[in-house]
Protein backbone atom coordinates (compact mmCIF):
# COMPACT_ATOMS: atom_id res chain seq x y z
CA UNK A 1 0.00 0.00 0.00
CA UNK A 2 1.24 3.48 -0.88
CA UNK A 3 0.30 5.50 2.18
CA UNK A 4 0.17 8.65 0.08
CA UNK A 5 -2.88 7.29 -1.71
CA UNK A 6 -4.23 4.50 0.51
CA UNK A 7 -5.30 0.95 -0.32
CA UNK A 8 -6.67 -0.03 -3.75
CA UNK A 9 -10.19 1.23 -4.37
CA UNK A 10 -10.15 3.67 -1.47
CA UNK A 11 -10.96 6.69 -3.66
CA UNK A 12 -13.31 5.00 -6.13
CA UNK A 13 -16.51 6.31 -4.55
CA UNK A 14 -15.26 9.88 -4.39
CA UNK A 15 -13.96 9.66 -7.95
CA UNK A 16 -17.36 8.43 -9.17
CA UNK A 17 -19.15 11.22 -7.32
CA UNK A 18 -16.93 13.95 -8.75
CA UNK A 19 -17.07 12.47 -12.25
CA UNK A 20 -20.86 12.57 -12.19
CA UNK A 21 -21.27 15.91 -10.44
CA UNK A 22 -21.56 18.12 -13.54
CA UNK A 23 -24.33 15.94 -14.99
CA UNK A 24 -26.24 16.16 -11.70
CA UNK A 25 -26.59 19.95 -11.86
CA UNK A 26 -29.88 21.42 -13.13
CA UNK A 27 -27.98 23.55 -15.67
CA UNK A 28 -24.40 24.09 -16.75
CA UNK A 29 -22.90 26.98 -14.78
CA UNK A 30 -21.48 29.98 -16.60
CA UNK A 31 -18.50 29.94 -14.25
CA UNK A 32 -17.31 28.53 -10.93
CA UNK A 33 -16.29 30.41 -7.81
CA UNK A 34 -14.42 28.00 -5.58
CA UNK A 35 -12.97 28.46 -2.12
CA UNK A 36 -10.12 26.07 -1.39
CA UNK A 37 -8.89 24.98 2.02
CA UNK A 38 -5.36 25.39 0.66
CA UNK A 39 -5.34 29.16 0.30
CA UNK A 40 -5.56 31.44 3.32
CA UNK A 41 -4.89 35.17 3.30
CA UNK A 42 -5.38 38.02 5.80
CA UNK A 43 -8.36 39.24 3.74
CA UNK A 44 -10.49 37.41 1.18
CA UNK A 45 -8.57 37.40 -2.08
CA UNK A 46 -9.56 36.50 -5.63
CA UNK A 47 -7.23 35.28 -8.36
CA UNK A 48 -7.82 37.64 -11.29
CA UNK A 49 -5.58 35.87 -13.81
CA UNK A 50 -7.24 35.02 -17.11
CA UNK A 51 -5.18 31.84 -17.42
CA UNK A 52 -4.01 30.58 -14.01
CA UNK A 53 -1.13 28.12 -13.95
CA UNK A 54 -0.56 25.22 -11.58
CA UNK A 55 0.51 25.31 -7.95
CA UNK A 56 1.78 21.95 -6.70
CA UNK A 57 1.29 22.66 -3.02
CA UNK A 58 2.13 19.17 -1.77
CA UNK A 59 5.23 17.11 -1.22
CA UNK A 60 6.31 13.48 -1.14
CA UNK A 61 4.04 12.31 -3.94
CA UNK A 62 5.07 10.36 -7.07
CA UNK A 63 6.91 12.36 -9.71
CA UNK A 64 4.09 12.23 -12.24
CA UNK A 65 1.80 14.17 -9.90
CA UNK A 66 4.03 17.20 -10.44
CA UNK A 67 3.47 17.07 -14.20
CA UNK A 68 -0.32 17.37 -14.10
CA UNK A 69 -1.92 20.11 -16.12
CA UNK A 70 -5.35 21.71 -15.93
CA UNK A 71 -5.56 24.69 -18.32
CA UNK A 72 -9.04 25.89 -17.34
CA UNK A 73 -9.56 29.60 -17.94
CA UNK A 74 -9.78 32.00 -15.05
CA UNK A 75 -12.80 34.25 -14.54
CA UNK A 76 -11.62 37.85 -14.11
CA UNK A 77 -15.07 39.28 -14.82
CA UNK A 78 -16.53 37.10 -12.08
CA UNK A 79 -13.74 38.34 -9.82
CA UNK A 80 -14.84 41.92 -10.46
CA UNK A 81 -18.45 41.09 -9.58
CA UNK A 82 -17.40 39.19 -6.46
CA UNK A 83 -15.28 42.08 -5.23
CA UNK A 84 -18.13 44.52 -5.83
CA UNK A 85 -20.57 42.37 -3.85
CA UNK A 86 -18.15 42.00 -0.95
CA UNK A 87 -17.49 45.73 -0.96
CA UNK A 88 -21.23 46.47 -0.92
CA UNK A 89 -21.47 44.25 2.17
CA UNK A 90 -18.67 46.19 3.87
CA UNK A 91 -16.10 43.43 3.33
CA UNK A 92 -12.65 44.03 1.90
CA UNK A 93 -11.33 41.81 -0.87
CA UNK A 94 -7.87 41.78 -2.44
CA UNK A 95 -6.66 40.68 -5.87
CA UNK A 96 -3.94 38.14 -6.57
CA UNK A 97 -1.99 37.54 -9.76
CA UNK A 98 0.47 34.80 -10.64
CA UNK A 99 -0.92 32.19 -8.26
CA UNK A 100 -1.85 28.94 -9.98
CA UNK A 101 -4.73 26.63 -9.15
CA UNK A 102 -3.80 24.67 -6.01
CA UNK A 103 -4.66 21.00 -5.61
CA UNK A 104 -7.87 21.86 -3.80
CA UNK A 105 -9.01 23.14 -7.20
CA UNK A 106 -7.30 21.19 -9.94
CA UNK A 107 -7.67 17.71 -8.43
CA UNK A 108 -11.49 17.74 -8.11
CA UNK A 109 -12.12 19.79 -11.23
CA UNK A 110 -10.01 17.50 -13.40
CA UNK A 111 -12.77 14.99 -12.67
CA UNK A 112 -15.76 17.34 -12.66
CA UNK A 113 -14.87 19.17 -15.89
CA UNK A 114 -12.12 17.09 -17.51
CA UNK A 115 -12.18 19.19 -20.69
CA UNK A 116 -10.92 22.18 -18.64
CA UNK A 117 -13.46 24.38 -20.42
CA UNK A 118 -15.21 25.86 -17.38
CA UNK A 119 -14.02 29.31 -16.19
CA UNK A 120 -12.90 29.03 -12.57
CA UNK A 121 -12.34 31.80 -10.07
CA UNK A 122 -10.47 30.76 -6.95
CA UNK A 123 -11.01 32.75 -3.78
CA UNK A 124 -9.07 32.40 -0.56
CA UNK A 125 -10.26 31.78 2.94
CA UNK A 126 -9.71 34.58 5.41
CA UNK A 127 -7.07 33.30 7.78
CA UNK A 128 -8.16 33.43 11.40
CA UNK A 129 -11.71 34.53 10.55
CA UNK A 130 -14.62 33.25 12.57
CA UNK A 131 -17.38 31.01 11.28
CA UNK A 132 -19.71 34.02 11.30
CA UNK A 133 -17.27 35.97 9.13
CA UNK A 134 -17.02 33.17 6.57
CA UNK A 135 -20.80 32.83 6.55
CA UNK A 136 -21.03 36.58 5.89
CA UNK A 137 -18.64 36.24 2.94
CA UNK A 138 -20.90 33.57 1.50
CA UNK A 139 -24.04 35.65 2.03
CA UNK A 140 -22.42 38.58 0.21
CA UNK A 141 -21.56 36.33 -2.75
CA UNK A 142 -25.00 34.70 -2.97
CA UNK A 143 -26.26 36.93 -5.85
CA UNK A 144 -23.62 35.34 -8.07
CA UNK A 145 -25.74 32.18 -8.05
CA UNK A 146 -28.59 34.06 -9.74
CA UNK A 147 -26.10 35.17 -12.39
CA UNK A 148 -25.21 31.60 -13.31
CA UNK A 149 -22.17 31.03 -11.11
CA UNK A 150 -21.74 27.87 -9.06
CA UNK A 151 -20.16 28.42 -5.64
CA UNK A 152 -18.05 25.47 -4.49
CA UNK A 153 -16.35 24.91 -1.15
CA UNK A 154 -13.38 22.59 -1.62
CA UNK A 155 -12.32 21.07 1.68
CA UNK A 156 -13.00 17.87 3.58
CA UNK A 157 -15.50 16.93 6.26
CA UNK A 158 -12.76 15.00 8.07
CA UNK A 159 -9.17 16.22 8.07
CA UNK A 160 -6.85 14.81 10.70
CA UNK A 161 -3.84 13.57 8.75
CA UNK A 162 -2.13 12.27 11.87
CA UNK A 163 -4.99 9.83 12.48
CA UNK A 164 -6.21 9.36 8.90
CA UNK A 165 -4.71 5.92 8.35
CA UNK A 166 -5.01 4.78 11.95
CA UNK A 167 -7.05 1.54 12.18
CA UNK A 168 -7.91 2.15 15.82
CA UNK A 169 -11.55 2.47 16.82
CA UNK A 170 -10.41 5.34 19.01
CA UNK A 171 -9.75 7.29 15.82
CA UNK A 172 -12.82 6.15 13.89
CA UNK A 173 -15.43 6.79 16.58
CA UNK A 174 -15.00 10.58 16.83
CA UNK A 175 -14.90 10.80 13.03
CA UNK A 176 -18.26 9.04 12.85
CA UNK A 177 -19.69 11.20 15.63
CA UNK A 178 -18.67 14.40 13.91
CA UNK A 179 -19.88 13.25 10.51
CA UNK A 180 -23.29 12.51 11.97
CA UNK A 181 -23.43 15.85 13.72
CA UNK A 182 -22.31 17.76 10.62
CA UNK A 183 -24.90 16.06 8.43
CA UNK A 184 -27.66 16.90 10.89
CA UNK A 185 -26.48 20.51 11.08
CA UNK A 186 -26.31 20.99 7.31
CA UNK A 187 -29.66 19.29 6.70
CA UNK A 188 -31.50 21.42 9.28
CA UNK A 189 -34.80 22.64 7.87
CA UNK A 190 -34.23 26.14 9.23
CA UNK A 191 -31.18 27.91 7.74
CA UNK A 192 -30.87 29.96 10.93
CA UNK A 193 -30.53 26.76 12.95
CA UNK A 194 -27.93 25.55 10.44
CA UNK A 195 -25.84 28.66 10.87
CA UNK A 196 -26.16 28.60 14.66
CA UNK A 197 -24.96 25.01 14.73
CA UNK A 198 -22.01 25.73 12.44
CA UNK A 199 -20.95 28.70 14.55
CA UNK A 200 -20.62 26.31 17.51
CA UNK A 201 -19.06 23.44 15.55
CA UNK A 202 -16.11 23.15 17.93
CA UNK A 203 -18.54 21.97 20.63
CA UNK A 204 -19.75 19.09 18.43
CA UNK A 205 -18.83 15.50 19.36
CA UNK A 206 -15.60 14.49 17.63
CA UNK A 207 -14.91 18.02 16.37
CA UNK A 208 -11.39 18.41 17.74
CA UNK A 209 -10.36 14.92 16.67
CA UNK A 210 -11.80 15.42 13.17
CA UNK A 211 -10.44 18.92 12.61
CA UNK A 212 -7.38 19.82 14.70
CA UNK A 213 -7.29 22.97 12.55
CA UNK A 214 -10.36 24.48 10.86
CA UNK A 215 -9.25 25.31 7.31
CA UNK A 216 -10.70 22.18 5.67
CA UNK A 217 -14.12 22.87 7.13
CA UNK A 218 -14.19 26.61 6.44
CA UNK A 219 -15.03 26.39 2.70
CA UNK A 220 -18.29 24.75 3.79
CA UNK A 221 -19.12 27.84 5.87
CA UNK A 222 -18.79 30.07 2.81
CA UNK A 223 -21.01 27.74 0.77
CA UNK A 224 -23.57 27.59 3.58
CA UNK A 225 -23.62 31.38 3.79
CA UNK A 226 -24.27 31.60 0.05
CA UNK A 227 -27.08 29.05 0.33
CA UNK A 228 -29.62 31.54 1.66
CA UNK A 229 -32.85 29.72 2.49
CA UNK A 230 -31.89 26.62 0.54
CA UNK A 231 -31.86 23.49 2.67
CA UNK A 232 -28.65 21.47 2.63
CA UNK A 233 -28.51 17.85 1.59
CA UNK A 234 -25.80 15.24 1.96
CA UNK A 235 -25.10 14.05 -1.59
CA UNK A 236 -21.95 12.01 -0.95
CA UNK A 237 -21.00 9.64 1.84
CA UNK A 238 -18.18 7.12 2.00
CA UNK A 239 -15.46 5.82 4.24
CA UNK A 240 -11.87 6.74 3.50
CA UNK A 241 -9.37 4.70 5.48
CA UNK A 242 -12.20 3.83 7.83
CA UNK A 243 -13.20 7.45 8.43
CA UNK A 244 -16.63 8.60 7.24
CA UNK A 245 -16.58 11.63 4.97
CA UNK A 246 -19.48 13.50 3.45
CA UNK A 247 -20.24 16.02 0.74
CA UNK A 248 -23.14 18.48 0.77
CA UNK A 249 -25.15 20.52 -1.67
CA UNK A 250 -27.50 23.47 -1.34
CA UNK A 251 -30.25 24.11 -3.85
Amino acid sequence: MDRAFGPPGMWDGLRAFLTGLAASLPARPKAILTVSAHWETPRPTVNVDAAPGMLFDYYGFPEHTYRLGYPAPGAPQLATRARALLSAAGLSCDEARGRGFDHGVFIPFMLIYPQADMPILQMSLQKGASVAEHLAIGRALAPLREQGALIVGSGMSYHNLREFFSPDEAARKPAAQFDGWLTQAIEAADPRAREAALIDWRKAPGAKESHPTPEHLEPLFVAAGAAGDDVGLRVFSAELAGKPVSGFRFG
